[in-house]
């Protein structure tokens, strides 16, 4: 049964719509001006707003707006005795679905609901439909059926159909790109353009060419006009990864650019329009950065709409299994390998294992254990010394007493960088070779950890 909320400062249209809407099935809920049917939004949770054009207080039009920035899921349709081309044009604009003139025909009433129903089942199947495409191409990330990986996939289903700011932070290799991507894939505008960038790859002088773009001739090396990645992405997704990079000077920039919409190029006179969904990444705790002076406190708050919070793989060791047949079966297909699975000691260590490189640590260690095994199994021997160890260093955590999952996990961290260095003589790079982690991500863990 669909839900009618009917908004009209006239008691008599009322008292008729609602004995009309009823009688035709529909559960009806009345509302005698635009501040009583705010209120009323998430109580009642209507999919249609009946709503006269002229009342006091806040009107149809300005209530279309108020509810389409509250709701995307409700379809206002707006009345008024006052019909012209100007107001349905405007109400149109405002997000009405559709325009009734007083004195209406009961039919016409009708016809326009049962023409709106339709549209509502064609957008719930719409989103059934990219919510299935979404979990098909997520690819690793979002299999699963753990807590962590559960709740990343509920809060990708909300927000995917919004054009808001989403905020994304997680360790690294957790696969932030992929959970931007899938935000990509469900929304409306999946079939428009999705831009990545690595905003700490790139140095800060190129950073803004990149960013807004360049008109011929502004500087040495402009032979030709450049768009910029914000003009590549109008219409779509724009993935700013390693955000907490950006130099403090862009970050300004970039903060008028979302809340204008609009962009200026290097050399140009003349501000750019632009529509895009802008969903960030970083690796740090933003909030951190913030209070040390390195993050803008302004961008971090409009970028920080949404945030999505992707769990470790440490947190989720329920689903490594699952994730490591996945991977076995992609490097057979893609390799011509022929592993049948994995022996169980082998399976149980890499549970075990604390994963400071995540899902794509993961990924490699398949890769590299499917390449190098002789048997039709993966066993003990095929996996990296650093994990056959591992049963060792969990055991002094367990004898420690700590109790603490985050405390343990440092711990086994801690231990495995200290051998690495110890392995390699101090040699910074090899030992990230070892670890599997970035040379970057390595400094700072020593730095974190206190280790010469």
């Amino acid at each position: 049964m669909s839900k009618v909320l009917v908004v009209d400062d006239e008691d008599s249209i009322r008292l008729v719509l609602e004995t009309l809407l009823a009688k035709h099935g529909y559960e009806v809920a009345l509302a005698s001006d635009g501040k009583q049917a705010l209120g009323m939004l998430e109580r009642f949770g209507p999919d249609f707003v009946l709503a006269d054009v002229r009342m006091p207080g806040i009107g149809g039009i300005e209530l279309c707006k108020l509810i389409g920035a509250r709701n995307a899921g409700t379809t206002v349709i707006v009345m008024s005795a006052y019909g012209s081309l100007e107001q349905a044009l405007e109400a149109i604009k405002s997000g009405a679905y559709d325009y009734i003139s007083k004195p209406f025909k009961q039919d016409e009433v009708l016809l326009t609901l049962a023409k709106a129903e339709e549209r509502l089942a064609l957008q719930r199947e719409n989103r059934a439909l990219r919510a299935a495409a979404r979990r098909d191409r997520s690819g690793p990330l979002l299999m699963g059926k753990s807590g962590p990986i559960e709740r990343v996939r509920q809060l990708i289903d909300k927000v995917a159909e919004y054009r808001t700011t989403v905020l994304i932070q997680g360790e690294s290799g957790t696969g932030k790109e992929l959970v931007a991507r899938a935000l990509h894939t469900g929304s409306p505008w999946a079939d428009k353009p999705f831009v990545a960038i690595n905003c700490g790859a790139i140095p800060a002088t190129l950073m803004e060419s990149e960013l807004f773009g360049h008109k011929r001739g502004a500087f040495t090396d402009a032979h030709h006009d450049k768009p910029g990645i914000f003009r590549e992405a109008d219409g779509g997704t724009l993935f700013l990864d390693e955000i907490g990079e950006l130099d403090l000077s862009l970050q300004v920039k970039l903060l008028r650019a979302l809340q204008e919409g609009v962009v200026r190029p290097l050399g140009a006179t003349q501000d750019v329009a632009v529509q895009v969904r802008v969903v960030a990444a970083s690796v740090q705790e933003l909030a951190r950065e913030v209070e040390a002076g390195r993050f803008r406190e302004d961008l971090y708050y409009r970028l920080n709409v949404l945030q999505i919070t992707v769990p470790p793989l440490r947190d989720r060791s329920d689903d490594i299994p699952l994730l490591i047949d996945h991977f076995i079966a992609r490097n057979n297909a893609r390799l011509g390998t022929h592993i049948e699975g994995i022996e169980p000691a082998a399976r149980k260590l890499l549970v075990g294992y604390h994963w400071p490189g995540n899902v794509r640590e993961l990924e490699n260690m398949i890769e590299r254990a499917v390449v190098l095994s002789e048997g039709p199994r993966l066993g003990v021997d095929d996996l990296p010394e650093r994990v056959q160890d591992t049963p060792d260093v969990v055991a002094r955590v367990l004898r420690s007493g700590e109790l603490s999952i985050k405390q343990a996990a440092r711990t086994v961290e801690q231990a495995l960088i200290t051998k690495a260095l110890e392995k390699t003589r101090g040699n910074r790079t090899a030992a990230a070779k070892l670890l599997e982690i970035s040379h970057r991500a390595l400094l700072y863990k020593i730095k974190d950890y206190g280790l010469n």
